[in-house]
């Protein structure tokens, strides 16, 4: 199973005023992380949409478990993973850990391989996941 890490250091702009981070930027965090799946498979977000004729892959669920905060100025690391893959859904996992390993957050996003709906234009329908895609996760 491929594990892709990102260091992400805490910026002013992330933090509320006592300091700590505001929790939608984790959104952010962990949606970045997410591309950074596909760019380290060598398929970065542009060329994935390109190749497989797809408009994206959505989140549409979410959990987190905030246990310890994050402030400004801070280092942390950032693992991701494909936890588990469908027919068109796919779910990733993020562990955010602090310096010396501990773990400040776990998160899971479940996304949905999505296509232009020619039955509506401007819509977006589910499609599959292309087998060759899910093998070369595999492959790391």
């Amino acid at each position: 199973m491929l594990r892709n890490t990102r260091k992400v250091r805490i910026e002013w702009g992330d933090c509320d005023p006592a300091r700590i981070v505001y929790f939608p930027r984790y959104f952010v965090f962990f949606d970045n992380c997410t591309a950074g799946m596909f760019d380290a498979i060598g398929l970065p977000k542009p060329q994935l949409l390109k190749k497989y004729d797809v408009a994206g892959f959505p989140l549409v669920d979410v959990q987190a478990r905030f246990m310890i905060p994050s402030s400004f100025g801070e280092d942390v690391v950032i693992e991701t993973t494909i936890a588990e893959w469908g027919r068109s859904s796919f779910k990733v996992q993020h562990r955010l850990l602090k310096e010396g390993g501990a773990l400040a957050i776990e998160a899971t996003e479940t996304r949905v391989f999505v296509a232009a709906d020619p039955a509506r234009p401007g819509g977006i329908r589910s499609c599959p996941i292309p087998r060759e895609l899910i093998e070369r996760f595999a492959r790391g």
